[in-house]
Formats: C-alpha cells, sequence, structure tokens
C-alpha cells in the first residue's frame, strides 16, 4: 500500500512539472505555475523520506533512516536558497541563475560519484549512465562557476590560442574514456573514471571561459539544458519518475531555447559546443573606421519629441537593469499613455544577460505582457514608430551586424531603430557595450543622445512631460 501511495506521490509531481511548465509560458499564470511545481516537489521528497525503500545488507527492505542529516540539508539549502533569491537584485539575476544551476549539475556529479564507489556489480547500461551522468554533470557545474564569475565581473574573457583544437583533443579523449570504462576494456581502473571527471571540469571551463559577454544568454540555457539532460540520468538509476520528468524536461526546454537563441544571435551550435562562441572579440574591426561626432538632446525636446508622437517604441536593455528603472520606466509608459501616445516595448530573444531577462524585468514592474514585442513584431512596427527611446540597450540595436562584415556580430538579428522616425539613445557615456564593439548607429543623422543614469533620466523625462 505505502508502495502505491510512493508510487502516486510521484506521478502526481511529475504531472505538476509538466501543468508548471506550462503555465509559464504566459506571464499571467507564471507565479501560480512555479508553485504548482514546487508543491509537486515538495510531495515528491517528503515521500521518499518516509515511504521509499532500497535493499539492505541482508536484502532485507530498509527505509531511509538518517533523518538528522537529511531534514539538516534541507533547512540549511531551503534557508540558504530562499534569502538569496529574496536580496538578489534584478541586475544580479543572471549570476544567480548560474550559480543555481551549477549546484544543480554538482549534485548529478555526486549521485554519479556515489553510485560508481558502491560495491554492488553494474551492467554496461547501469556504468554508461554513471558515467555520462557525471561528465555531462561536471562540465555543467564547472561551466556555470565560470559563467557566474564572467558575469559579476571577477572572471574575464580568456582565449587559449588554439583553443578549438584543445576542446576537440579533450572531448576526443572523454569519448574513448568513456568507451574504456562502460565496455569494461580496461578492468578494475578507477583512476579512468577519475580522469573523465579531472577533463570534464577542464572541458567546462575551456569552453566556457574564451565566451564573449554578448553570448553569455545563449551559454546559460545550454548549461541549463546540460543540468536536466545530468539529473534524468540520475531518475535512471534510481528508477525515480520524478528526476527523470524533471530532468527531461529541463533539458529538452533548455536544449530548445538553446537553439532559439543561437537563431536569434545567428550562431552555430556547433561553435558554442567546441568553445568558439563570441570568444573575447575586441570592437577594433568594427570600430576602426571614421565615426563623425553624435548629437545630444535635452530632456525637454525629448519630452516635446515624445509628447507629440502617435507611437513610442522602448527598447530595454541591460543599463536599465542596472539603474533599477522598470517601475520609473512603466510610469513613464502611462503618463505618455494619459496623453495619447501608444508605447510599446520592443524586446531582443539576447537583451540583457540572460534568457527572458528583459522580460522578467518590466513583468517586475507589471508592465502589461501584451506591449512586450518579440524582435519580428518590433521590426514590422519599426516604420510605423515616431520615436525610439533606447534605454541602456547596445548591440542588440548596433547597425554593424548588418553593416560591417567585419564585425563579430554581423549577421545576427537586430532591433531595426533606424526604420523609425527618430532614435534616443539612453546611455551613461559613450563606451561601448558588454560585446565591446562599437555602435555607428550613434552617429547616425536619425540618433540623439540622452546621457546619464536611466532611472533619473526617466524621473526627469516624466516631470518635463507633465509640463508639456
Amino acid at each position: 500500500m505505502e508502495n502505491v501511495i510512493l508510487q502516486l506521490s510521484y506521478l502526481i509531481g511529475s504531472i505538476t512539472f509538466i501543468l508548471g511548465l506550462k503555465m509559464l509560458s504566459h506571464p499571467d499564470t507564471a507565479r501560480k505555475g512555479n508553485l504548482i511545481a514546487a508543491g509537486g516537489m515538495t510531495l515528491a521528497i517528503f515521500a521518499t523520506i518516509f515511504l521509499y525503500e532500497y535493499t539492505g545488507g541482508e536484502g532485507q527492505p530498509v527505509r531511509l533512516h538518517n533523518y538528522l542529516w537529511i531534514f539538516g540539508g534541507l533547512i540549511i539549502g531551503t534557508t540558504v536558497g530562499t534569502l538569496a533569491a529574496k536580496k538578489v537584485q534584478m541586475t544580479s539575476m543572471p549570476e544567480m541563475v548560474s550559480l543555481f544551476n551549477g549546484m544543480g549539475g554538482a549534485c548529478a556529479m555526486l549521485i554519479s560519484l556515489v553510485e560508481y564507489n558502491k560495491p554492488d556489480v553494474k551492467d554496461t547500461g547501469t556504468m554508461l549512465v554513471i558515467v555520462l551522468g557525471m561528465l555531462i554533470g561536471t562540465v555543467s557545474f564547472a561551466g556555470s562557476i565560470i559563467a557566474w564569475g564572467k558575469l559579476n565581473g571577477s572572471i574575464k574573457d580568456r582565449t587559449i590560442p588554439g583553443g578549438q583544437v584543445i576542446n576537440f583533443i579533450i572531448f576526443a579523449g572523454l569519448i574513448t574514456l568513456v568507451i574504456l570504462v562502460v565496455a569494461g576494456i580496461v578492468p578494475d581502473m578507477p583512476g579512468l573514471f577519475y580522469a573523465i571527471l579531472a577533463l570534464a571540469a577542464l572541458y567546462g571551463i575551456l569552453f566556457v571561459m574564451p565566451i564573449g559577454g554578448a553570448d553569455m544568454p545563449v551559454v546559460i540555457s545550454l548549461l541549463n539544458s546540460f543540468t536536466g539532460v545530468a539529473a534524468a540520468f540520475g531518475g535512471f538509476l534510481y528508477n525515480n519518475p520524478v528526476m527523470l520528468t524533471g530532468g527531461i524536461l529541463v533539458g529538452s526546454a533548455g536544449t530548445i531555447l538553446t537553439i532559439l537563441m543561437c537563431k536569434a544571435m545567428n550562431r552555430s551550435l556547433k561553435n558554442v559546443l567546441i568553445g568558439s562562441f563570441g570568444g573575447a572579440k575586441t570592437g577594433a574591426a568594427a570600430g576602426s573606421k571614421e565615426q563623425g561626432n553624435y548629437k545630444e538632446i535635452s530632456l525637454n525636446d525629448s519630452a516635446v519629441l515624445m509628447a507629440y508622437a502617435q507611437r513610442v517604441m522602448i527598447i530595454p536593455g541591460y543599463g536599465l537593469a542596472v539603474a533599477q528603472a522598470q517601475h520609473t520606466c512603466h510610469e513613464l509608459e502611462k503618463v505618455l499613455n494619459e496623453k495619447g501616445v501608444e508605447v510599446v516595448y520592443g524586446i531582443h530573444p539576447v537583451a540583457g544577460r540572460m534568457p527572458g531577462h528583459m522580460n522578467v524585468l518590466l513583468a517586475e514592474a507589471d508592465v502589461p505582457y501584451e506591449k512586450l514585442l518579440e524582435m519580428e513584431d518590433a521590426n514590422d512596427q519599426m516604420g510605423s514608430t515616431n520615436v525610439v527611446l533606447i534605454l541602456g540597450a547596445n548591440d542588440v540595436v548596433n547597425p554593424a551586424a548588418k553593416d560591417d562584415p567585419a564585425s563579430p556580430i554581423y549577421g545576427m538579428p537586430i532591433l531595426e531603430v533606424e526604420k523609425a522616425e527618430h532614435v534616443i539613445v539612453n546611455k551613461r557615456s559613450m563606451k561601448p557595450g558588454y560585446a565591446g564593439i562599437e555602435n555607428d548607429l550613434f552617429f547616425r543623422p536619425k540618433t540623439s543622445m540622452l546621457f546619464g543614469d536611466a532611472k533619473k533620466v526617466l524621473q526627469e523625462l516624466i516631470a518635463e512631460l507633465k509640463q508639456v
């Protein structure tokens, strides 16, 4: 009877994961979907703690009994996770996602290490699951920690001479070692198993290290899918439907998102895997030409231009998150609406530093989801837009992606803001964006620069609009 209850709990947990993922597809239901999935996970955890049985040393069924360690870990993990999630700023959300994802990869790695060191005889299939779970989990852990360091600025981009060749050699070495260990060609050699662990960690470091900042959203998505796959292998090992379902959902969703992000960046997934993805390129090629002069615009002129427009499109970027100006931006939108101006938001798939960063940022400020236009829709409406207000975005509006074959971002789809009648760019300075590339948009005739902190500028712009 208790086993039936356990399996029923696993089934309910799996269903809540699927429902939760479905509900996450829309902001109106995302919060509820997250809670439903969390509830299913909680049910599965406690059902496992109190109802799961395993075969003991004498062949008798034994239940989990080390409750002090189990609940100690649960309490510590829950406390740390809750405090971290509550205190994290939106600007630091990508780092937190990378760090938490790395912890998931580390868990999968540790599961494989524990199972490998058990004295029971393992068949080829079980050995394959153990080795692959450890390999993928280790790559995810090491890569996520490097991504976390790069996002918070403590680790700089490093391009290793011959890095692609080195990664190919490491990858080939990993495949060879996996075959040797799984097939038992070299029996009783634990050193080979730990060599896979070491090489996987090295590969995770080397393939993330040279990746440029503008490409980081794709890397986060890819590493997230790795963690999901590694968790699914844990589900296979323990014959646990919840782990298996959760891992498959995370792995498949992360893979689909990675492909979509690669498409948005006009990159190849193969280049991500071999570690040549946007690697530490500077803007020398794109910014070496003579740019000419840029022109500034005053707050009063900006307010007049926007107040008498029919349509204004706001392009949010990482600078908006740094200034924590999302609520002020929404207030600007409401002031313009009161004056009869239609306001929409143009969202590039890789704006910010993680997938969906701008969507989350604006959702926090209660911006209606219907006003968030995906890149294709935004570009379709750009020609009928009177004013585009760019808030801290850079690379996703850089015309070099279309016009300069020498640019590192050449071929990347962008928000084609130059099609609008007027472009106002809010930045702190003329420094290049996260990709380190000069932006020719700033020097074009339609573009005017409005310098300053995004939040302060928006507050002053709102005050000016109320006087128009």
